[in-house]
């Protein structure tokens, strides 16, 4: 089964069932157990056309499968020299199972050197044995499928702004700040001596947001004016053209970085381009650029170590207020996926979800 969504209007979903797949040479099949869906999966689809999100996992004309990360196990290894039964952490179709050709296969994992994802970002291409990665605890998996994407990408974020000294910053505004992947940038961000964060939410999750004690300060879109104009780099989640206008209006040349991350406050009746903005202009923060850079800066072990030490203390603070809501079946991703999308999902709830 593959849970598609139509390329032309994100809310228009189904699920299309086929037969079990003819392995090709050197191919494999995975049977995916389970995956997680946040808001991170609908930046995925919002960016899906720009960002090639689209082109992993291609679909019948006009749909496309949103990507997803989970746990798999290899159902069927073919000729390849994937061992049966081995379980898989990555990224993945909302499908019930998937076929990979697996390539420079190693002890650590595999790469899927599939021809149509040649090109795209080799970040996603990568697929871990479980029983090789550092950070893995089976106690955790529902953390590591909900979270560990979105801690990741925060974690590139928090070392990009780091690596330029904050720009000269000494306070980090974080939009849609109820979010997974803001949670997690502002628990990096606050341990960054003489930084302060600020979240900004919408008014209903302000005290929410507030009793999670993770932000120096958390404020309602509408109160951006009551910010100190110090100097201050934007970490724009929220992907709000008119939150984002409000803080480079507000900031000017005060703003001395801006990055878009995510897109969780999506509105397809936006219009798009319009008039610079005051101060510098957004820069859209793409993780796989920075994983390249860091791997060739320390290694991708020494990468993966740096994460899992500071992924540890993170997960530990998330199970004080993480619920985890599971269900099985079409009719439960599509109701998990279309919450998402209008955003009407608790900001608490992660989703844990099979076909």
């Amino acid at each position: 089964m593959d849970f598609l969504v139509s390329l032309d209007d994100l809310h228009s979903c189904r699920v299309a069932e086929g037969g079990v797949a003819e392995l090709g040479p050197g191919e494999a099949s995975l049977r995916v157990d389970s995956f997680g869906l946040t808001t991170n999966n609908i930046t995925y689809a919002i960016f899906g056309e720009a960002m090639s999100y689209w082109s992993f996992f291609p679909a019948e004309e006009g749909w496309g499968r949103v990507p997803v990360w989970g746990f798999a196990n290899v159902a069927a290894a073919g000729d390849s020299n994937l061992d049966e039964g081995r379980r898989i952490f990555g990224y993945f179709p909302p499908s019930s199972e998937f076929v990979v050709v697996p390539g420079r296969i190693d002890a650590r994992g595999f790469v899927d050197v599939s021809p149509h994802r040649a090109e795209l970002p080799a970040a996603y291409n990568s697929y871990a044995f479980v029983d090789a990665l550092p950070l893995y605890e089976e106690r955790l998996e529902d953390q590591q499928m909900l979270l560990w994407p979105l801690f990741f990408t925060s974690f590139l974020i928090d070392d990009f702004l780091g690596g330029e000294g904050l720009f000269g910053a000494g306070t980090a505004i974080v939009s849609s700040a109820s979010s997974k992947t803001a949670l997690s940038a502002a628990f990096l961000l606050t341990r960054r001596e003489g930084t302060k964060v600020v979240g900004l939410t919408s008014p209903g999750k302000v005290e929410f947001v507030e009793g999670l004690d993770v932000y120096d300060r958390v404020i309602a879109y509408s109160d951006i004016a009551s910010l100190p104009q110090v100097p201050t780099v934007y970490v724009d989640i929220a992907g709000d053209t008119e939150v984002r206008a409000a803080v480079h209006g507000h900031f000017g040349d005060e703003l001395r970085h801006s990055a878009v991350v995510g897109a969780t406050h999506w509105d397809p009746t936006a219009p798009e381009g319009g008039e610079p903005l005051p101060g510098p202009q957004p820069e859209f923060f793409f993780a796989p650029d920075h994983v390249r850079r860091r791997s060739a800066d320390w290694g991708r072990e020494d990468l993966d170590r740096r994460v899992a030490d500071a992924w540890r203390p993170f997960v530990a603070w998330s199970t004080g207020w993480l619920n985890v809501v599971r269900g099985t079946g079409p009719e439960a991703v599509q109701a998990a996926y279309l919450e998402l999308l209008d955003g009407r999902a608790d900001p608490s709830v992660g989703h844990v979800l099979s076909l």
